[in-house]
């Protein structure tokens, strides 16, 4: 027997108007459906409805991993700060870690995510190669302090996340756990109804090697991720990576200063000479935990940042200001060139390859370089991919031009390796009777923000379509208003609830059929069956949400359609 759900007696609140700090339609829908509600910035709280589809992600999330063998904890939100210091995390998170002291002075942190704990935890637990291999994982609130907390429950200061963890002897043994849990995470998604990407992805601030993310599409997603039309490659733009392909410089001419008075930007520059934006070479100068760095790009791309500061992860990175030129004559702010650099580091997109000839700054005031040559005017002391990725790149495996668009990141998986288990001194008795360092997975699904992104996929004009796997019921029964009417929808309420289908009835008094039917459509329950005009018969009106198809039943017919 399931639950029938009277909205007489539920604590909801549904809102005819947008809230006026809602910029994306999941926090517009999910407050005025009556699923969640602010309590501050980036802080939630999950009233009834929302709190049912929250467990049902949940629930979702927990059998896909208990069938793969994992196995459920539940670790302290509230840390200590010893094992994030020794992975040097402590400073790595920087601004968004929430650090406290207890009363004694002792420093805490509340957990963003707990490699670290689960690492000791392994540690305290399991000591010889028959312990493993082992995968453990919670579902727990995880706390990040983030500048500007918004878009709803997409991007908020405390959020609940799975996090599991997969500790083997052997890297074979990781690459399998990774297989796992990446085929779960599938199973996961289709199972909310997700339309979902697997893409490349840098691993930041978890470390380790391979890590792909999975992204859910949608306008009002943070992340942008390449897809190729003809081949199966799909990567977050800040892991595209290309090969360096050298090209025959031999017929360029030797370099020539050339007089470039008032063009200290690429725009003024290829309006001078008449030249493309793409024939010059763009050195952007950064600092690099205070030390100066060149990063050198082709003149019509933009530098990706994001991909400079993951490149020099944990390290600062932030643009040079006009007081890092005073002393420095080797530095000509807007003529920059690498060729005659000094003490500078130079980093160079792959475009940028061996034998490629540019238009470059001259490292003198008003003056730039023509037929400047890389490898043999300048050298490039490391190639990072460094250019924003713009559509119509060339895919990296097929050199179809690429397809951008944004998403939300909805999970991630990572092959940690030992750089947990290092920190930490995470070993167990291998078979040959010595110490063995184990290695690790981290794999992560963000469960309040699937609720979002399944919001922002299903919605329509009228208000959100939720799938039937994580509705907060399974039909919403509407009393159009009339005594008998509200009967009808509570006789078949009972009786629907009875031959276990979970049910919402507004036997609500007093307000008008309108607003019920556009209470429903806002909720958003899979099956809407109508109390309505022909009650005095018996016949009901059953609507899919999703098609908007509609249909007359009888009792009998209606719970045998909504119990088949």
């Amino acid at each position: 027997m399931a639950q029938v759900q009277r909205m007489s007696r539920l604590m909801v609140k549904t809102l005819r108007d947008d809230p006026a700090d809602a910029e994306v339609l999941s926090h517009k829908l999910l407050v005025r459906a009556g699923y969640v509600r602010r309590t501050a910035a980036g802080l939630w709280s999950w009233l009834p409805l929302g709190k049912k589809v929250l467990a049902n992600v949940e629930r979702v999330v927990r059998e896909e991993m208990d069938a793969i063998g994992a196995q459920e904890v539940t670790l302290p939100a509230l840390l200590p700060r010893e094992p994030y210091e020794a992975t040097g995390r402590w400073d790595e998170y920087g601004p968004e870690l929430f650090r406290l002291k207890d009363r004694k002075g002792g420093d805490y942190l509340l957990g963003p995510t707990h490699e670290e704990i689960f690492t000791l935890l392994v540690k305290d637990q399991c000591s010889s190669y028959k312990d493993l291999p082992v995968s453990l994982y919670q579902i727990q609130n995880k706390y990040r302090d983030e500048a500007r907390p918004r878009a709803g429950i997409l991007r908020g200061r405390e959020f609940l996340m799975k996090d599991s963890y997969s500790f083997d002897l052997e890297d074979e043994g990781l690459a399998a756990s990774y297989a796992l849990h990446r085929e779960a995470y599938q199973r996961i998604f289709t199972r909310l109804g997700l339309d979902y990407r697997i893409c490349a992805a840098t691993a930041g601030a978890m470390g380790g090697s391979k890590s792909e993310e999975f992204l859910a599409p949608a306008a009002a997603g943070e992340d942008t991720f390449a897809d190729c039309p003809n081949c199966d490659y799909a990567a977050n733009t800040e892991a595209i990576t290309y090969a360096l392909k050298p090209v025959d410089a031999a017929g360029v001419p030797a370099l020539e200063e050339i007089p470039t008075p008032d063009t200290p930007t690429i725009e003024t520059l290829a309006a001078h000479l008449g030249v493309p934006a793409s024939a010059t070479l763009k050195n952007l100068l950064v600092k690099v935990d205070g030390e100066i760095v060149a990063v050198g790009v082709p003149g019509d791309r933009e530098v990706d940042m994001d991909k400079v500061e993951a490149h020099f992860a944990p390290a600062a990175v932030e643009l040079v200001t006009a007081e890092d030129f005073v002393g420095r004559p080797d530095l000509v702010r807007g003529y920059v060139g690498p060729q005659g650099l000094e003490k500078v580091r130079y980093l160079a997109d792959p475009r940028v390859a061996p034998g490629t000839a540019w238009i470059t700054g001259a490292n003198r005031e008003g003056t730039h370089a023509k037929n400047v040559v890389a490898g043999r005017d300048f050298e490039v002391d490391e190639y990072v991919d460094s250019v924003v990725v713009q559509e119509g790149d060339p895919c990296p495996v097929c050199g179809t031009g690429l397809v951008l668009d944004r998403a939300i990141e909805i999970g991630h998986v990572f092959q940690l390796g030992r750089k947990y288990a290092d920190a930490l001194q995470l070993d167990v008795l291998g078979r040959e009777g010595k110490p063995v360092r184990v290695t690790m997975g981290s794999y992560g699904i963000g469960v309040s923000r699937a609720v979002a992104a399944i919001a922002e996929q299903h919605a329509d004009e009228q208000g959100l379509v939720w799938p039937a796997e994580i509705a907060p019921a399974d039909v919403h029964v509407v009393a159009a208003g009339k005594a008998l009417q509200t009967e009808l929808a509570l006789d078949v309420s009972e009786k629907l609830g009875a031959a276990g289908v979970r049910v919402l009835v507004d036997d609500r008094a007093g307000v008008s059929p309108g607003v019920k039917f556009t209470d429903a459509e806002l909720i958003g329950v899979p099956k809407i069956l109508v109390a309505g005009r022909r009650s005095a018969e018996g016949v009901l009106e059953l609507k899919d949400r999703r098609t908007g198809e509609r249909e007359e039943l009888t009792v009998d017919e209606a719970i045998a359609r909504l119990t088949a």
